[in-house]
This record gives C-alpha cells, structure tokens and sequence, in this order.
C-alpha cells in the first residue's frame, strides 16, 4: 500500500504509532487512497506485467483484486483501472457486476 516507517517522535495525528510492552517503538504513515490505487496497480504490473496486454479472464481477476483492496472507494478509480486495463469504464462496471452477481448466487 505504499506506507512509510518513521520515528514515534516524528508521527503526526494522522499516524498510527506501533507500540512493544508500552513504549512507542515505530510510527506508520499511510499514503493517500489515491496514491494507494497507484501503488496497488504497480504491484500489479511487477506481478502480471503490462495489464493492458493481459487476456479478458485475467483483468476479471485484476479488478476482483482491486476491488477486494477498496480501489473503486477512490475517485475515479474506475477510470484509472479502466486506463491502465487498457478497457473501457463500461468494461471495468461489467466486471464489476459479473462479479458481484456470482458472489450474490453463492
């Protein structure tokens, strides 16, 4: 997802500061969810290659994956997913649907 490791003193209230036996021994920053898709989509690419030159079942699976990590809770992140698929928007909401129906029928 992208996050950073830093010092506890260097955290700020958006943070989240692990702790061992109650001392503070690392704080997490979190990227933005917009970063987060960028991030989720070059995982992607390292493990698939290039997206949009995979076949129609496996951007079915890319996109089961993106939505099970949140990535269309992000603005227009159909459209990003759908650019980097190589697919149209309406595409990407075909998937999106023929998914959730298979979901719905277990």
């Amino acid at each position: 997802m992208g996050g950073q490791a830093l010092p506890p003193d260097q955290a700020r209230g958006d943070d989240v500061v692990l702790s061992w036996e109650g001392e503070p021994v690392v704080a997490v920053r979190l990227p933005h969810l917009a970063d987060s898709l960028d991030h989720l989509l070059a995982d992607l690419r390292r493990r698939h290659g290039p997206l949009a030159e995979l076949g129609r079942k496996d951007k079915q699976t890319v996109v089961r994956i993106l939505e099970e990590r949140g990535a269309f809770s992000v603005r227009h992140g159909v459209e990003t997913v759908a650019s980097a698929l190589g697919v149209s928007r309406f595409t990407v909401y075909n998937y999106l649907n023929r998914e959730n129906a298979a979901r719905d029928t277990k």
